[in-house]
């Protein structure tokens, strides 16, 4: 017998098959740019009442290190990659071609190696969505950040928090072959870029009846 799924799970399904596209794109770039080390894939897309989004997430107060991209317009949103502080060192040093060194500050070769992480997944994930939406998504130069997720998240959540009590956010995780990383990646889309998103649904879906 064939379940059938009640409109509430389609939608959810056909949101999380839209960016399951574009964590693919980010994960073929973000392969290219490793030598084939390290690879995306969606662990959740997620519509989150406001009190419940730092328990729901287990966003904890440990300082993390993230980049950060903005896009700055109606629809648009915040992307934001996290590192726990040896793994953002380690890629770091890898890609700089260095040993990893956590005595020491971070160096500007380090910060723009991981800034360039961003930029490069970020660009690839955002033109996935830009073309599922049929706007152009011009993200902001990444910003190398290190302070409390939790802080971020809610600098991230402020404009949205006034205007709704339901976020939704999509989160990626990283894996180095088997080896699941303590990386995340988190899109916030704004609310105009979650209304573009349900119409492309509707679109997509109204197509497929005829």
């Amino acid at each position: 017998m064939t379940e059938i799924s009640s409109p509430a799970d389609a939608r959810q399904e056909r949101i999380y098959e839209l960016f399951s596209g574009a964590t693919q794109e980010a994960s073929d770039a973000m392969s290219r740019w490793t030598g084939g080390e390290v690879t995306l894939s969606l662990n959740e897309v997620q519509e989150i009442s406001l009190d419940e989004i730092f328990e729901q997430l287990d966003v904890c107060e440990d300082l993390l290190t993230m980049v950060v991209l903005s896009i700055d317009e109606e629809i648009g949103g915040e992307l934001i990659l996290t590192f726990d502080e040896l793994n953002g060192r380690r890629l770091a040093a890898t890609l700089a071609g260095r040993e990893v060194d956590l005595e020491s500050p971070w160096t500007p070769l380090e910060k723009s190696a991981l800034c360039e992480t961003g930029n490069i997944l970020g660009c690839a994930y955002l033109n996935a969505l830009a073309q599922a939406v049929g706007v152009d998504l011009i993200p902001s130069p990444p910003h190398f950040i290190q302070d409390y997720g939790a802080s971020v998240l809610q600098q991230a959540l402020l404009t949205q928090a006034m205007m709704t009590d339901e976020i939704m956010i999509a989160r990626t995780g990283f894996a180095r072959g088997d080896e699941q990383l303590d990386w995340s990646v988190y899109f916030i889309p704004t609310l105009a870029m979650r209304d573009a998103l349900e119409q492309t649904l509707s679109s997509r879906n109204g197509q497929a009846k005829v």
